[in-house]
């Protein structure tokens, strides 16, 4: 960590240059003496990258930035905040502190936080900006977390894990065993240190998989912003062998949409012809699987078992978005082509948005959504329909 970054002169350029074109700037050079163009640029992307999410460390002085992996891989703080509404308690310890997003908001729920980080430049960043956004409750460890519990006589309130996916399985399934550190390896020793664990996971991880590879997952959340899937997290309480609860929330500007069920719940969904009104659930709940639970829990029938899409004959609360139908009909590429633009959406349909496109000549865009899908009855539909407002 370069310390000349925070110089006050050397923080006004960062500043005045967060919209400035960084490959002009590069060219440009350097205008302070030991201070390299290719490390101002690094605060600046990445000071750039946290304007929306990261606002607190954005709008707070002398914040010293890391590469911008760091801020990409971070948790918003949307996310962290909506973390920390899970647990609570006198001590927690992060093993996988990262730039340190969510020990700050569990700084608000926890008594005492240790935050273990084993990139010692990152760790000393992070110290740093704690101290700039006047955190006094955070203890910050440049050390492998998980030695670090193995070495510790402490017993924890909760572990919070971020795992990592290593490099050597690209081309591999996501599971939870092809991270480090490896959480199934490790459970029972983790529970030696805690009753309850955190995890938080990536998007593209199966959910079912997951679950075979732990044990005593009591809740699982998937959780969105602006219906995109960022986290799965998976809520772990040593002994707990009743039903799993999924939560779902898609965290949104002006409210947020809820919906939860239990897991392997038997739930026989209810069918209908498209009726008055359309139904798309949010990211969230399309990651989470829960598509049988929607008819049970909301006043809403399904079109078709693989089409995910629901209907109605008066308008619903829904968590997800919600479309007036206009004309069902059946698909005719010849009647297509008299629209000029539409948005498209394919469920459960042969054919992809692209070829569709091709093949009708319909442009992106306007206040037309066409749902090319299939009926009850396995037959090729399309429901044109205009967004409820």
């Amino acid at each position: 960590m370069d310390i000349h970054i925070l110089h006050t002169d050397v923080q006004n350029f960062i500043n005045d240059n967060l919209n400035s074109d960084i490959t002009k700037l590069i060219l440009k050079g350097s205008p302070f003496k030991g201070i390299s163009i290719q490390k101002l640029s690094n605060q600046i992307v990445s000071k750039q990258k946290s304007k929306n999410k990261l606002p607190n460390w954005f709008t707070t002085e002398n914040i010293f930035y890391p590469p911008k992996i760091s801020i990409e891989q971070t948790s918003s703080e949307e996310t962290a905040r909506y973390k920390s509404s899970l647990v609570s308690g006198e001590n927690l310890i992060d093993i996988t502190g990262g730039f340190g997003v969510d020990c700050y908001y569990f700084s608000k729920t926890f008594k005492n936080v240790i935050h273990a980080e084993i990139n010692v430049e990152l760790s000393e960043i992070v110290t740093h900006n704690y101290k700039q956004l006047q955190i006094k409750n955070i203890q910050t460890i440049a050390s492998d977390g998980f030695e670090f519990l193995e070495q510790s006589t402490q017993k924890f309130d909760c572990i919070y894990i971020d795992p990592s996916r290593r490099n050597d399985v690209k081309g591999k399934v996501f599971l939870l065993n092809d991270c480090l550190p490896n959480v199934p390896k490790n459970i029972d020793f983790l529970f030696t240190k805690t009753d309850t664990i955190l995890l938080k996971n990536s998007p593209m991880l199966d959910i079912t998989s997951g679950i075979n590879e732990l044990k005593f997952v009591k809740e699982i959340h998937v959780v969105a912003l602006k219906n995109e899937v960022k986290e799965v997290l998976f809520l772990l309480e040593k002994g707990y062998t009743d039903s799993i609860s999924i939560k779902t929330i898609n965290l949104q500007k002006n409210s947020n949409q809820l919906f939860n069920f239990e897991l392997y719940q038997n739930n026989d969904p209810e069918y209908s012809e498209p009726l008055t009104y359309l139904y798309e659930p949010n990211s969230a709940i399309l990651k989470s699987g829960g598509f049988n639970q929607i008819t049970s829990k909301l006043n809403v029938k399904k079109l078709h078992q693989h089409s995910h899409l629901y209907t109605s004959g008066k308008l619903e609360e829904f968590p997800g978005r919600v479309f007036k139908i206009l004309t069902i009909s059946s698909y005719d590429k010849k009647q297509l082509k008299k629209l000029q633009k539409a948005n498209i959406t394919v469920r459960n349909f042969p054919k992809t948005v692209a070829e569709i496109r091709k093949e009708t000549k319909i442009k992106d865009g306007g206040e037309k959504y066409l749902f090319f899908t299939k009926d009850l009855n396995n037959k090729l539909i399309v429901i044109e329909t205009t967004k409820n407002k």
